[in-house]
């Protein structure tokens, strides 16, 4: 099944009653691993790409600036209930991580958690995003990818036909993703669910 914008705001239009419920403690180890590895410090901006239900916003440290960004106002109406967060100042936007929504070069750092399996051009949405990246900012990716050698099963693709159906894409290649843009992949290591998760610590590039 083709992933489109439309076919999103419908499935997290379901998905954002439960979605803390059910999968809320999965992904929660990766979210820590990914914020350790970011490192905030305070006063600095950081952009939450498809933010979702805002279960990230807790992990924040104090003092930081945070601009979440997600294309379901359910979801998004999740997030919004979390607030308002001590010593935390954040701004939702509802939009299209595919086109940039903020200004260039204006984050310190950035968070691609579990959107880069979800959105329908993973490849848009990071380059697009890292554009709001300073010179030097640094960004990490939490989601699950397949090794960038290899070939994709039969298997593979079958159960993706499914599995597109509920929001997420299991075919995806973060060397395909990521391939042509100007940054320096600094770590990738294996999280949740036996390594099939990643974080991976990302740093920006000047021409």
């Amino acid at each position: 099944m083709k992933m489109t914008n439309e076919h999103n705001r419908s499935i997290y239009r379901a998905w954002a009653p439960v979605y803390d419920a059910i999968l809320g403690g999965f992904f929660l180890p990766g979210r820590k691993q990914a914020m350790q590895k970011l490192d905030l410090k305070p006063g600095e901006k950081v952009l939450l790409v498809g933010i979702g239900t805002g279960a990230d916003l807790p992990l924040l440290p104090s003092g930081v600036i945070t601009t979440g960004i997600d294309l379901s106002s359910e979801m998004l109406q999740r997030a919004k209930s979390r607030l308002p967060l001590p010593n935390r100042e954040v701004k939702l936007i509802e939009g299209d991580a595919q086109q940039l929504q903020v200004e260039a070069a204006s984050f310190d750092a950035i968070m691609f958690n579990l959107i880069l399996s979800v959105i329908p051009e993973p490849e848009s949405c990071l380059r697009e995003n890292l554009r709001a990246l300073k010179p030097g900012g640094r960004a990490v990716v939490f989601d699950k990818f397949l090794p960038d050698s290899g070939n994709l099963s039969f298997l593979r693709r079958f159960f993706n036909f499914f599995s597109t159906a509920f929001g997420t894409d299991v075919t995806r290649r973060f060397g395909e993703i990521a391939g042509g843009l100007y940054i320096k992949i600094v770590s990738n290591e294996p999280s949740i669910f036996h390594g099939t998760y990643r974080v991976i610590l990302l740093s920006s590039c000047k021409h």
